[in-house]
């Protein structure tokens, strides 16, 4: 996951044309912080090498590799995105897995540091096939408040900060969830999550290709909504189908929502020569709520000792952050439900 708070540095100094210095920056960051982890003893390293330095390098390369993809479709930019951002699914049941066996068989540290040769070697393709299409022709501002003035853009900022808030419960409390409750044992539970990555590569994938269709705004409305209605209907879920089931629906609805929201600041932003400012500004916003969202769920479980409280907490927000996200499509061009958006 990027550190969405680097987004708001990372956003400006793409927009300033440093589009590779960020890619090499991610480069060296990201492989650093797992080798680093590798050696960590207390949690104060641990929060300085996984925290820090892989968030900082996370939120270097998560910028340039959204902000990029406008710059080469014209058309299918939401499709574009979907598959880029289908990587990150891919990332989801791979690392999980390999980590798990080497860690089985050659202990924690060497587990970890191969987890880095794998980031250096994957990323390193990047580096050497992403460029930067256009070359902005004038210094950009570190912060558009302006964009601050337009409803649709702060609608939108304010229904991904209640999606962050809200969205990573399921993700962080499924496993814990399903082998406390008794509805699998550790070996599988361990893998709910990987299923759940594996399911919203095609989350990530199907409905963006419809958001270049009817618009990416159209699509991100119902995939919050269904991820919140999703979050509810864990609260009936006791049974081990029904756990995978809820993995599978809620991988792929949340899915879509995850992979089609950049590409609704595309749509939000007149001027694309800011685009990875106003991106970085949106992120930034949203990375409190991911900063807050979390830890308030673990309080809320700790506290009551039920994941109910959980579960209510990351339905009831994504609901409303469906309901942000509305607003913002109702603000940028009206209730009509023929129009594109």
């Amino acid at each position: 996951m990027a550190d969405p708070h680097c987004t708001v540095f990372a956003g400006p100094i793409y927009d300033k044309g440093y589009f590779r210095t960020l890619v090499i920056l991610g480069t060296i960051f990201v492989p650093l912080g797992f080798m680093m982890t590798s050696l960590c003893r207390q949690y104060w390293q641990v929060l300085l090498a996984q925290g820090i330095v892989v968030g900082i390098g996370n939120g270097c390369l998560f910028v340039p590799s959204v902000a990029i993809l406008p710059q080469y479709f014209t058309t299918k930019k939401a499709l574009a995105n979907g598959f880029a951002a289908a990587g990150s699914s891919v990332g989801g049941i791979v690392y999980p897995i390999v980590f798990r066996r080497l860690q089985l068989s050659i202990g924690f540290g060497w587990a970890t540091r191969v987890m880095g040769f794998i980031a250096f070697g994957t990323q390193l393709i990047a580096l050497a096939i992403m460029k930067q299409r256009v070359m902005p022709k004038q210094k950009r501002k570190l912060y558009d408040f302006d964009a601050f003035k337009e409803a649709p853009y702060t609608l939108y900022c304010l229904g991904m900060f209640l999606a962050f808030a809200s969205f990573y419960g399921p993700v962080y409390y499924l496993q814990p969830f399903a082998i406390q409750t008794g509805l699998t044992d550790v070996t599988f539970g361990f893998y709910l999550l990987p299923i759940l990555n594996a399911v919203s590569v095609l989350g990530r994938i199907v409905p963006n290709f419809v958001g270049d269709i009817i618009g990416p705004m159209n699509v991100l409305i119902p995939a919050a909504f269904m991820s919140g209605v999703m979050a509810l209907i864990w609260i009936g879920v006791h049974t081990f189908a029904g756990v995978i089931a809820f993995a599978c629906f809620y991988g792929f609805f949340s899915g879509a929502f995850v992979s089609i929201a950049p590409v609704a600041v595309v749509v939000l932003t007149p001027d694309l020569r800011k685009i990875g400012t106003r991106m970085g500004q949106s992120f930034f916003v949203c990375s409190w709520g991911l900063l807050l969202g979390t830890p308030v769920s673990g309080a809320i479980l700790a506290s009551t000792g039920k994941y109910v409280g959980v579960q209510l907490f990351s339905g009831i927000l994504l609901l409303v952050t469906a309901s942000a996200f509305m607003a913002a499509r109702v603000c940028h061009v009206g209730w009509g439900l023929n129009k594109k958006a």
